[in-house]
């Protein structure tokens, strides 16, 4: 699936109302956050190093590139940042290959949007290969484009991937509901000039103007994010 979008959409809210959904994918929409940490540890024991347990937090949330260079820094380990973002997402694939777990209330979440024909996208710091495999489990046909990090100039935390989605269904960011479940995730969806709803994952997020924290996607509804674009009014 390519993140491109048929000339032919058009909005289906009017310009006071929520006019799309974005939502992350790893932590957010599926079960994966603790995959890629268990993955980067198996990948730098076999490079001969151990990850220690308070750098997941900082590497959690962002692109490949930064999370691999992180831990190449931090460990000292002998290998290129594009042979280790290609061995992570290898081993990735193989450890997703019978499907990923949901995160609880998300299926209900993708299923209500498509129903009221509201214009949703897959923005993630994942790369294409990665989100492709993913789309199985979530069903390709719930988003209207997704959006990976290998395919815009600047990913997560730059809003480059939030104003190229807004961009790609011809949406006003500031009417453009985003759901994320890291710090990195929120900081590119407020830069972009989106509503967030945090469902924090991994480290807590605190609230802020402009943002809502909940326990999870249970409490996220069509109704509840169509309020907090009338809420600007």
């Amino acid at each position: 699936m390519t993140s491109s979008v048929p000339a032919s959409l058009t909005r289906t809210a009017d310009g006071s109302a929520l006019q799309a959904v974005f939502l992350d994918m790893d932590g957010t929409l599926v079960d994966t956050e603790g995959f890629w940490w268990d993955v980067e540890v198996e990948v730098f024991a076999a490079l001969g190093h151990a990850l220690d347990v308070s750098w997941r937090d900082i590497v959690v949330g962002g692109p490949m590139t930064r999370s691999a260079g992180y831990l190449i820094e931090a460990t000292g380990a002998d290998i290129t940042l594009p042979e280790l973002t290609t061995l992570l997402n290898d081993r990735f694939e193989e450890r997703i290959d019978n499907g990923v777990p949901l995160m609880p209330g998300a299926r209900r979440l993708l299923t209500e949007l498509s129903a009221h024909g509201i214009p949703t996208a897959l923005v993630s710091a994942s790369h294409r290969r990665i989100i492709d495999r993913v789309l199985y489990s979530l069903g390709p046909d719930h988003f209207t484009l997704t959006v990976a990090g290998d395919e815009v100039p600047r990913t997560k935390p730059h809003p480059d991937p939030y104003l190229h989605a807004a961009r790609g269904v011809r949406a006003d960011p500031a009417r453009c509901a985003v759901i994320e479940d890291t710090a990195t995730g929120v900081a590119a969806a407020e830069a972009a000039g989106c509503r967030v709803v945090a469902v924090p994952s991994v480290a807590p997020i605190a609230p802020a103007d402009g943002r809502v924290v909940v326990g999870s996607l249970e409490e996220v509804d069509l109704g509840f994010l169509r309020s907090l674009i009338t809420g600007m009014d």
